[in-house]
């Protein structure tokens, strides 16, 4: 019986890791092919290009005027994770530190962008912001997306928020600390790992957001993956390599932003370090 059983999760291992092993392949084989075809001159019922160029970047970054692309894309992600963050933190301040009634139903309605599709809010959400002018400008997109970007801030901060004792707010308040000092002093070193967690996950959604940037973008307000989709539905007068040449540029950009959060914030030790927190 033993052995069946120790069989039998060997098998399950094994299974396991071929699924998974299949899967990297797949996703290696794709991206190579993107990354080959973006350096091919010609590429049609062979194993590998005839020829190889980089004259696809050039066209890419000219044809679809990649760098002001690339400015409004930073420019979103930079004012999204600020405001996200300095909404998000102190909405979950006060929804961990303050019993109402209600409370219940209201952290429901934030988790209800992040619950369903984007594109389901999304229409009503453009119809508004094209009524009041914002959509098509930048502002537009920024608001378009801090919707289900604050929610996701809240919801991670809570758990943070609520493992602080308020005996340490309490003392810091006898002496004489007011609510600047007290945030700066006391609450933000205890919740820096959670805060950079929450800030590196918005700024990824931010980054890879479709469906809401698309919906109230305008000429001058598309980020970086709304301007691929455009290159992509386009492809019948483009060359397919031009197009992989932008979504290579995507993915290395992603890959950067990714590369430079990851220096402040090592996401697998923030459990870690909340479950070191001493408890009071």
């Amino acid at each position: 019986m033993i052995r069946d059983t120790t069989l039998g999760a060997k098998l399950w291992a094994t299974a396991v890791w071929a699924m998974v092993g299949f899967f990297v392949v797949n996703l290696l084989a794709m991206i190579g092919t993107v990354v080959t075809s973006s350096f091919a001159t010609r590429w049609l019922g062979t194993w590998l290009p005839i020829g190889w160029t980089t004259r696809w970047y050039s066209s890419a970054w000219n044809e679809f005027q990649l760098g002001d692309v690339l400015i409004v894309t930073f420019q979103v992600v930079g004012v999204v994770v600020l405001i996200s963050g300095a909404l998000g933190v102190t909405a979950a301040y006060a929804l961990a530190r303050r019993d109402f009634p209600g409370k219940r139903l209201l952290v429901l309605l934030f988790l209800l962008p992040l619950l369903i599709p984007p594109i389901t809010f999304g229409i009503p959400l453009a119809t508004v912001l094209y009524r009041t002018g914002l959509a098509g400008t930048f502002w537009g997109v920024v608001a378009a997306n801090l919707v289900p970007t604050v929610p996701f801030v809240i919801l991670v901060m809570i758990p943070f928020i609520e493992q602080i004792d308020p005996k340490l707010e309490a003392a810091a308040r006898v002496f004489g600390a007011n609510t600047f000092k007290l945030f700066i002093h006391v609450l933000l070193p205890l919740l820096l790992p959670g805060i950079l967690a929450a800030l590196l996950l918005v700024l990824v959604r931010t980054i890879a957001m479709f469906e809401l940037t698309f919906l109230v973008a305008g000429p001058t307000s598309q980020t970086l993956v709304v301007a691929l989709y455009y290159a992509v539905f386009a492809a019948g007068v483009r060359a397919v390599q031009s197009i992989d040449a932008m979504a290579v540029i995507y993915m290395v950009t992603t890959l950067i932003w990714l590369i430079i959060a990851l220096r402040f914030v090592n996401p697998t030790q923030i459990v870690t370090r909340a479950k070191q927190q001493p408890a009071h």
